[in-house]
């Protein structure tokens, strides 16, 4: 297992009714940790992915984890 600072952000934040959790997950990807957190969090599932971020770096969902990273998570944001 590997462990991850996850950070919500906007609606994910309010979906989770969290800021920050330390999460420790198998997950070798952003989408894939993503996945797994759909379950511990259902309300999640209501939002499709947009951003992530590893490390304060903006990233691609696909990109490889290797543990120890902090991972920000930004969801669809709506605007006129």
């Amino acid at each position: 297992m590997k462990q991850f600072t996850v950070k919500w952000f906007a609606a994910y934040r309010e979906a989770t009714g969290l800021a920050e959790e330390q999460v420790q997950s198998s997950a070798s990807s952003p989408a894939e940790l993503f996945t797994q957190m759909t379950e511990q969090h259902q309300a999640l599932g209501q939002y499709s992915r947009a951003l992530v971020a590893i490390n304060d770096q903006m990233a691609s969902w696909d990109t490889a984890l290797n543990g120890d990273e902090q991972i920000l998570f930004f969801p669809p944001v709506a605007g006129g």
